[in-house]
């Protein structure tokens, strides 16, 4: 099964294959979200409590996904893509006050998504393995969608952008919400499966299941390398 007819949906069960795409270097952009040090930092195990260990251990395969799969082929596509003239960007939240008081609603209720990251903090920034080079972009977002609370929409179209590829994390969340706002601004959108993570793996595939076909087109990395043409880079 390839991209073509993997994360099918009601929706799209029987529709025709999508054709490959024509994407141009230089109408094209990798967007990586939110792959910052606040989502990898962790405790060692046996310093957590005994009664917390079953939440802990529930995030277990998020850590293992994002260390031996997600980041390794994020920073080998940045490393391919810059050979390559391909536009690499980059959005990550944080907010501009200390107190959090420019964030949207949604990172101030009560709970998990309750972050409070101002923007020079060290929990903020971008992992050491995948920072922006010399001129690239990173926008800073206070909302879900890297579009919504930013000036991107207007970049990529000053940039000549057609085409934005998304990974990063998560992708039920912050990645599903740059997909359907680039979408709706009638950008080509493309995910990478094995570029993204969930809380759960459960989360993951559903998700994209869910925007697969609608508000973009899901493929692996390797995939998207060969229909560039990058084969010989793979």
């Amino acid at each position: 099964m390839n991209w073509k007819t993997k994360y099918r949906s009601i929706y799209y069960d029987g529709a025709p294959e999508p054709e490959d795409f024509n994407l141009v270097p230089e109408e094209t952009a990798l967007l990586v979200i939110d792959v910052q040090n606040t989502y990898l930092e962790r405790l060692d195990r046996e310093s957590v409590e005994i009664e917390e260990r079953q939440r802990y251990d529930a995030w277990t395969p998020f850590h293992d996904r994002m260390h031996e799969l997600v980041i390794p082929r994020i920073r080998k596509l940045l490393d391919l893509f810059r050979t390559h003239g391909v536009e690499c960007m980059f959005a990550r939240i944080a907010c501009l006050t200390r107190d959090g008081r420019d964030r949207s609603l949604s990172q101030k209720m009560p709970g998990w998504n309750n972050l409070l990251l101002p923007k020079n903090s060290p929990q903020s920034q971008l992992v050491d393995f995948l920072q922006p080079m010399e001129d690239e972009i990173c926008v800073i977002k206070t909302t879900d969608s890297a579009l919504t609370g930013t000036n991107l929409r207007l970049i990529l179209q000053n940039i000549g952008i057609k085409n934005v590829i998304c990974c990063g994390i998560f992708t039920d969340q912050c990645v599903s919400s740059t997909v359907r706002s680039l979408a709706d601004e009638s950008f080509n959108v493309l995910v990478l499966e094995d570029c993204c993570a969930a809380g759960s793996m459960e989360l993951h595939d559903k998700e994209l299941e869910i925007i697969n076909m609608i508000y973009c087109h899901v493929m692996t990395s390797k995939e998207l390398i060969s229909m560039m043409g990058f084969n010989g880079c793979a």
